[in-house]
């Protein structure tokens, strides 16, 4: 969110469910967003109560929530609310309905749809979801695909430029930036012994004409760092 200029943006809107977490994030990264309850998390609730009306999965509690969800779409939450708090008031034992009507009062605000229609937002987190499905999920969780978590970001991030295709206009900018950091060239190993001894070879041999006798050079002496150890040998020897 950083990175995309989330904080300087003039319009951010923030579509998601009721969860009271998911407020407290738009509150850390964006206090100024607009808030936007998930329409059809609104529906989810609004349907409880037209089942308990009318019965679970009938004709009649479906005409119902067709009937509240296209007022709430295009004329806003006030007259279902005034509704649903006299539903409250003819049954007041029932958690169904003072439940959600609770849940729908104190979102009252994120559920002004027409307005944020007239305003060019989305009232519905599906896009993202299905963005999440297509985009995400589908290179990840596909049968016999491996990949390591340190990897993840950068996958998905190429993957997101091909599937909005903007890979051509893209991939020169991603090229230029890796050859910017292309790592410098390694100094050269320490040498070992043996390629020591064989350049003392290859440079004596060229400077002197009489061939060179490997046997007279010093050789380096084997010890063994363990022989002088005060534990290398038993510390009870028998005597015979």
């Amino acid at each position: 969110m950083h990175r995309r200029g989330v904080e300087n943006a003039k319009a951010v809107a923030a579509v998601m469910d009721g969860a009271e977490w998911l407020q407290s994030f738009t509150d850390y990264h964006c206090p100024k967003a607009v808030r936007i309850l998930d329409f059809a998390h609104a529906a989810e609730h609004i349907n409880q109560i037209g089942e308990f009306l009318h019965g679970e999965h009938s004709a009649e509690s479906k005409a119902w929530l067709e009937k509240r969800l296209h007022e709430l779409k295009h004329e806003g939450p006030k007259k279902m609310l005034l509704e649903f708090q006299k539903l409250q008031r003819k049954h007041p034992q029932e958690q169904v309905v003072s439940g959600n009507l609770a849940y729908l009062k104190k979102r009252e605000g994120q559920i002004q749809y027409p307005n944020f229609q007239a305003q060019g937002w989305p009232i519905g987190s599906g896009i993202v979801e299905s963005g999440n499905k297509l985009v995400v999920e589908a290179r990840l969780k596909g049968s016999g695909m491996h990949w390591h978590e340190k990897h993840v970001n950068p996958m998905l991030a190429l993957r997101t430029i091909i599937c909005s295709k903007r890979w051509k206009q893209e991939w020169s900018r991603i090229e230029a930036r890796l050859r910017n950091k292309r790592p410098p060239q390694k100094a050269p190993a320490v040498l070992t012994e043996m390629q020591a001894l064989a350049l003392i070879l290859k440079e004596k041999l060229a400077n002197d004409p009489v061939p060179f006798d490997p046997s007279s050079t010093p050789q380096k002496r084997r010890t063994n760092s363990w022989k002088n150890f005060k534990h290398g040998k038993a510390l009870y020897q028998h005597k015979g």
